[in-house]
């Protein structure tokens, strides 16, 4: 098992139905009704999906009377795309290779505009 932060954030993020979470927490905070409602699952299998997000940081729970709003804490998610950053490099590359491609059809689609 994972335990350095960034491992614990990956392991957490690996699950579409816990990124689909962040992005709703994104909007605000919410409660947990509120976030299992786009989900097909059982409110215990979106608690389990809290729980990881809270241990791995990505989430805090509040109390508010009756109810324990949930919201994003985005501070890991810095920690993640620090270290993609590193490999923006390889990206940039690819983004440039096709604008090239791009281009290339562009004007074999539409020599005249060219000729200007």
């Amino acid at each position: 098992m994972a335990t350095d932060p960034l491992s614990v954030t990956f392991a957490a993020l690996a699950d579409p139905t816990r990124r689909a979470i962040l992005a709703r927490l994104a909007d605000g905070p919410a409660t947990v009704k509120e976030l299992s409602e786009p989900f097909a699952m059982s409110g215990p299998a979106v608690s389990k999906h809290l729980r990881v997000l809270e241990k791995a940081g990505l989430i805090t729970r509040g109390r508010e009377a009756q109810w324990r709003p949930c919201s994003l804490e985005a501070t890991p998610l810095r920690e993640v795309a620090e270290w993609a950053e590193g490999y923006r490099r390889f990206w940039d590359a690819s983004y440039q290779r096709l604008d090239r491609y791009l281009k290339t059809l562009q004007d074999k689609e539409n020599p005249d505009e060219h000729e200007q």
